[in-house]
């Protein structure tokens, strides 16, 4: 017993001091493949709100904003959506051969007020804002959040047309493609913020395995004045980027500051 309980001080102690960012809560999907050949192959992709990267124990990731991108850009269907407990699961049927993009997009608003003296917090769209908000608050603030979740498959031959932004939010860009990455070798990415180059932004390269070493291994690479920052991918396997900027160009009148984030699940292969 004493043995047991002087394993989980030292456990407990080691958590304390360990950086912020090793146990910042990240959003993320990761399909069963990210490369496929044959024709009318199924991927399966599982999406979470966790700690440790690619493993289930936070908030499932919803996804009632959910778009499956097939490689001409008409719509696919997400078939098998099923939320439980830890994660959501779906399956997309790759019918056509290029690459396919799932994509969860939100944009919200998050509002902090006083009621009764007492500090209240609150999430939503901007409909409902007005009928659970109350319109005399006390100390109001009302952010604007727009987030981005990605992933990308390729049956056959990697195509483009997935790729073109939107010009809404931020926004990755890539001048590799996604499903054409290699260990030892140097990617070439661009962010876009509502479709301009994102300049001088730190984005966050993080490889999988977080739960089963010490250190989070990350990199933080800022864009240059194009937006646009290179990765030399250090190792095979799933990676995970993500950024986030803030500032006051909002979309929603309810809103005097905005924060837009992106996030996206690479796999880099073997040589």
């Amino acid at each position: 017993m004493k043995t047991k309980l002087t394993a989980l001080v030292l456990a407990a102690s080691f958590a304390a001091v360990l950086p912020l960012s090793a146990h910042a809560h990240r959003a993320w999907m990761l399909p069963s493949a990210t490369v496929i050949s044959g024709n009318n192959a199924w991927v399966t992709v599982d999406g979470a709100i966790s700690n440790d990267l690619f493993y289930f124990e936070h908030h499932p990731l919803r996804l009632e904003n959910l778009a499956v991108t097939a490689p001409d850009g008409t719509p696919a269907k997400a078939e098998n959506t099923s939320t439980g407990r830890y994660r959501s699961t779906f399956d997309v049927q790759l019918a056509k051969p290029g690459t396919y993009k799932m994509a969860v997009v939100n944009n919200g608003l998050t509002a902090s007020y006083k009621e009764n003296g007492q500090t209240k917090r609150w999430r939503g769209t901007a409909e409902s804002f007005a009928k659970e908000v109350p319109a005399n608050a006390e100390d109001l603030r009302v952010t604007q959040s727009q987030g981005r979740i990605e992933t990308f498959v390729t049956a056959g031959k990697p195509t483009t047309t997935v790729l073109k932004p939107t010009g809404s939010g931020l926004e990755l860009a890539p001048v590799t493609h996604p499903n054409d990455l290699f260990v030892g070798d140097a990617a070439t990415f661009q962010m876009l913020l509502d479709g301009k180059p994102a300049a001088n932004l730190d984005v966050s390269v993080v490889p999988a395995g977080v739960r089963y070493r010490d250190k989070l291994n990350d990199m933080t690479l800022k864009t240059n004045a194009e937006g646009k920052f290179s990765v030399k991918w250090t190792q095979p396997g799933m990676w995970f980027i993500e950024a986030d900027v803030r500032d006051n160009k909002t979309a929603l009148p309810q809103a005097k500051e905005r924060r837009a984030s992106y996030a996206a699940t690479f796999e880099v292969l073997p040589q």
